[in-house]
């Protein structure tokens, strides 16, 4: 029978709780935002509030117009107006419906049309595919874009890789909404304020400014997947949202039920793009810049 060394076992219990000790700290040292983070965080906080103001005046402005349109021999007298979110709500409905096309590819589903309107939604039309993948394909993805953008708003280099993305779609959406006129004239305009944020401090303001900024996207993409599910399926139910239909084809519960579980996981999602960006991008912004001039530096004239 072996005999067992008790300072062996000492030192190495030592060792492994040392080891435990300093796993701990670096996560917390890592999750811990530095100055330049917190105020990464402050103005992503700014952007929910902002958003969720501009949303509530828009569905009061809508609901309003809608009594006045079915009361008899009324006259409506509010506008009609585009809201200040016009072209970013219509580009997060664009990743939303991106996201179920991009399931029905993957489930060999063929996509007849997509289309986007910032005021009701959008609607893929697909024949075959898994309806159990596909319909919460939509949240779901738009969630994890979200989250992947604001993770890259924490970041200068991040957010100009993000912002070609971002560019690129813009292209997708004005073919997915062709139709609209308003919708050209916006995203031609706001195609040139991303010119314009890319000379200005060193591609800083892709991060902070304008209506196309990284960490608006992203805090939008998350903001629109969270509001949407509220609006649609637990204030009011809605028989064509997406969980109305899961619920109507899969049954086992209740579309608001399927909306509490997808707004959770919208919740995680957001939570996710936060502490990874925090975790994963440490610079200070005096750092970013200089990192900023090396990496798809800003053209000189």
């Amino acid at each position: 029978m072996p005999i067992l060394d008790s300072s062996a076992l000492a030192e190495r219990f030592h060792e492994e709780a040392t080891r435990a000790l300093v796993r701990r700290v670096d996560v917390k040292t890592s999750l811990t935002p530095n100055d330049t983070q917190r105020t990464t965080l402050i103005i992503a906080g700014v952007y929910v509030i902002a958003i969720g103001l501009l949303w509530c005046v828009q569905i009061h402005l809508h609901a309003a117009l809608w009594r006045e349109l079915t009361l008899p021999s009324c006259t409506p007298s509010v506008p009609q107006a585009h809201s200040i979110l016009e072209l970013d709500k219509l580009l997060t409905v664009g990743f939303h419906e991106m996201s179920h096309a991009f399931a029905g590819v993957l489930t060999c589903a063929k996509i007849h049309s997509i289309e986007l309107d910032p005021d009701e939604g959008g609607a893929t039309r697909m024949s075959g595919g898994i309806s159990m993948i596909t319909l919460p394909a939509g949240y779901i993805g738009s969630c994890f874009i979200g989250a992947c953008l604001i993770a890259c708003g924490f970041d200068t280099n991040a957010s100009k890789v993000a912002c070609i993305v971002l560019a690129v779609f813009f292209l997708v959406t004005l073919w997915w909404a062709r139709k609209n006129w308003l919708t050209w004239a916006l995203i031609a305009g706001m195609t040139g304020l991303i010119v314009l944020f890319w000379f200005v401090a060193g591609g800083v303001a892709l991060r902070y400014f304008g209506g196309l900024k990284v960490l608006f996207m992203g805090v939008m993409n998350c903001m629109y997947a969270l509001w949407d599910i509220i609006d649609d399926t637990i204030s009011r139910k809605v028989n064509t949202s997406d969980a109305a239909v899961f619920a109507k084809q899969f049954g086992c519960c209740p579309a608001q039920v399927w909306g509490v579980i997808w707004l959770l996981i919208a919740f995680v999602f957001f939570a996710l793009g936060v502490l990874v960006g925090i975790a994963a991008f440490k610079d200070t912004a005096a750092e970013q810049a200089a990192a900023s001039k090396t990496f798809l530096p800003v053209p000189t004239i």
